[in-house]
């Protein structure tokens, strides 16, 4: 058996320096710790994990909380985690999943177990009552993502307002002026306070409003089937848009699916913009979606850093807010004139939720 006394030796160091290294009791030179770690890769010596959280009390490992019983994980979502990740790693640690309820009940019970340093926290609501449960158990913590009372928060998210404005902008350059915004379904009880549907779809009726455009908000929950039925829904009741923007990349492609259905070209007869998605969601749909593509990498990291610098015992950084970047795909293009049918017309009141 492989003792820290043989790694010493192989090393050229004291055992107490090995010791130091191994439980992050003291600081050691980079030159010196690659000695060492090259010394236990030549010997087979493995780390004792127990040990090294009980002399140093801190476990190296962070958790990444994501509510997935109330939220799918999708291709989005695992560029939080792999980016998360690798952060982490980065800095000697070792990040977990949590698949926790956005209740605070399971949170509140792994945090007794002291088995993590500290926790991201994803999927974020308006009034999350994860962050009590946090606060309670004095465990460090960062948001990716927003509440509404941001005081004292650590917290990183993505720039809606600028995400919106630019998909848009993108569209009415384009020529469009009848868009429609498949959003998320605010009455479902899982996401009426979720934070992305919410401020994506205050941003959307701020900005068309800003270019004189009328409101169309067709309420869709996180589902392709959803997405097909939301399709369906706005060539019955808005049949004169010109252009689609969908939030949840799985209605998206759900988007896609119906329209193609119904008989009709895209983008020759509808342009469909996803909101938030990433290009291997995006090659799925034929053609393959224009998208305002997920800045994942980016908050992983971001939101990751910012948990570990409260950790070494450093102020957090400034609330950084990450826009989505258009990519283009091949499902938008100028509007081209449709004759209307017999009969058809708006439907309803356009201000209000379709």
């Amino acid at each position: 058996m492989v003792t820290m006394r043989d790694v010493a030796q192989r090393a050229g160091v004291s055992i107490a320096t090995v010791s130091f290294l191994l439980n992050d009791t003291k600081p050691v030179t980079a030159a010196t710790r690659a000695r060492i770690e090259q010394a236990m890769l030549e010997l087979g010596y493995r780390r004792n994990v127990v040990a090294r959280a009980l002399a140093s009390k801190r476990t190296r490992i962070i958790a990444m909380a994501y509510p997935a019983l109330e939220h799918k994980f999708g291709m989005s979502t695992a560029e939080f985690f792999t980016s998360a990740a690798e952060a982490a790693r980065g800095q000697d640690y070792h990040l977990v999943l949590w698949p926790v309820g956005n209740d605070g009940v399971e949170l509140r019970e792994l945090l007794g177990q002291g088995l993590v340093d500290g926790v991201v926290l994803m999927e974020v609501q308006l009034d999350d009552p994860r962050i009590d449960v946090l606060r309670q158990a004095a465990t460090p913590f960062a948001l990716i993502g927003r509440t509404t009372n941001l005081d004292g928060l650590a917290h990183v998210d993505i720039d809606f307002d600028t995400t919106v404005e630019n998909a848009v902008k993108h569209l009415y350059d384009l020529g469009h002026r009848e868009l429609a915004l498949i959003s998320g379904d605010l009455n479902d009880p899982r996401f009426h306070e979720y934070g992305p549907w919410v401020r994506t779809e205050q941003a959307y009726r701020r900005v068309v409003a800003s270019y004189g455009l009328p409101e169309v908000v067709v309420p869709c929950s996180d589902t392709t089937q959803a997405g097909k039925a939301a399709a369906e829904r706005v060539l019955a009741d808005h049949p004169e848009t010109t252009a689609i923007l969908v939030l949840n990349e799985y209605a998206a492609l759900g988007v896609v699916s119906g329209l193609r259905r119904a008989g009709h070209d895209i983008p020759s007869d509808y342009s469909v913009l996803a909101l938030l998605m990433v290009p291997e969601t995006a090659a799925m749909t034929d053609p393959e979606l224009t998208m305002m593509r997920t800045p994942g990498p980016e908050l992983g990291q971001l939101g990751t850093e910012a948990l570990l610098l409260q950790l070494d015992g450093n102020a957090p950084p400034p609330p950084q807010l990450v826009p989505a970047k258009l990519l283009p795909g091949a499902t938008v293009a100028g509007p081209r004139a449709r004759r209307p049918k017999a009969g058809a017309g708006r439907r309803g009141e356009r201000k209000a939720r379709s």
